[in-house]
């Protein structure tokens, strides 16, 4: 399978408010920069957006490591939450509904066809893929 890399961000102008995410898909010296925004929406929406669609971006199965700065994203995915949440009806463990649930199911969707490893990187430390991605984000959240 193609190894890929896909570096996530979202951000959000108020929260909620006007937000934007970016996806940069990296595999071998192929690059390519996705972004998008929601008028109306929260921070931790526009992360989970941008691992979705930088999954969904992929046309075949692929072997990636998809690294984000959020830590929800992130921690769900390493620890298996979503899993918690589904045998419980999307409840979570202070009896509310999960937030985000649409976004998690086409998340656990887009997975399902790759292997996917989730990395957390530090944000706004100068990484440069991070970094682009905040950008990206951040222009697609003036764009609106």
């Amino acid at each position: 399978m193609t190894e890929v890399h896909i570096y996530t961000d979202g951000a959000c102008s108020g929260n909620p408010g006007p937000g934007g995410w970016a996806a940069i898909l990296v595999a071998g010296t192929r690059e390519k920069e996705l972004s998008g925004g929601e008028k109306h929406t929260t921070n931790q929406r526009m992360e989970i957006k941008a691992a979705v669609e930088g999954l969904l971006a992929l046309t075949r199965p692929c072997d990636v490591v998809l690294y984000s700065d959020s830590a929800y994203l992130v921690n769900c995915m390493q620890q298996k939450w979503y899993a918690k949440w589904q045998r419980s009806g999307w409840i979570n463990s202070q009896g509310q509904p999960v937030k985000n649930q649409d976004l998690w199911e086409l998340l656990l969707q887009a997975v399902g066809e790759h292997t996917v490893r989730f990395d957390k990187v530090k944000g706004h430390s100068g990484h440069t893929y991070n970094e682009r991605c905040d950008e990206l984000a951040r222009q697609a959240v003036k764009s609106l």
